[in-house]
């Protein structure tokens, strides 16, 4: 039996768009599916980087970043499903211990890529605790306006590593689909934060 949230009442793009309106030169790292969406929908930016298929990959992508960019914050937005399949990523975090790093789920409870089945996190499995026993100092889990504009803030100005498990409700919000091709996205993302000239066409070669 599923343990009902009759009390979720934040809006999954209304969250992004709350926490990427305070974003400067930020990284930011997206899961497959519906954040990705979110993330496009809200800031579509150089600075962004999709991981259209890699499920499960998303906080070991955004930490090999954050570790070689010390100086650059590094937002991973990502999914309850995705979370589930990568959860042995935090504990590297935490081993690791990156400043500069800020996972954050959209938790709609659903694996909204095959049909909105229910996750673990319907059935009682908090993510934030999850996080907190790998030993994040801060891991919260986040069901309202005032939380959430509480994280949005130590988001962009605390020391990391962090991790925010932002309920949502299952919403289906419109596509908004970004570039794909895997080769484009790498060689724009290079060049926003390294400042890089090589064209695409150098880089395919």
């Amino acid at each position: 039996m599923s343990i009902p949230t009759t009390n979720v009442t934040l809006q999954r793009r209304q969250v992004v768009t709350k926490i990427l309106a305070a974003r400067k030169d930020e990284l930011v790292v997206t899961g497959l599916g519906a954040p990705t969406w979110d993330v496009a929908s809200v800031s579509e930016h150089q600075n962004n980087f999709y991981l259209w298929g890699g499920m499960g990959g998303a906080v070991s992508t955004g930490l090999g970043l954050a570790l070689a960019q010390p100086e650059r914050r590094v937002l991973v937005v990502t999914g309850d499903g995705e979370m589930l399949m990568g959860l042995g990523s935090l504990a590297t975090v935490v081993v690791q211990k990156p400043k500069n790093f800020v996972v954050i789920v959209l938790d709609n409870e659903r694996y909204g890529e095959t049909g909105m089945q229910q996750t673990a996190t319907a059935f009682g499995v908090e993510l934030s605790l999850v996080a907190r026993g790998v030993g994040f100092e801060i891991a919260r889990t986040i069901w309202t306006e005032n939380e959430l504009s509480e994280a949005t803030n130590e988001i962009f100005t605390a020391r990391g590593p962090m991790f925010f498990d932002v309920k949502v409700q299952a919403s289906d919000d419109p596509m908004v689909l970004p570039e794909k091709d895997g080769l484009t996205l790498k060689h724009r993302f290079q060049a926003q934060f390294l400042g890089q000239k090589k064209s695409l066409s150098e880089g395919k070669q």
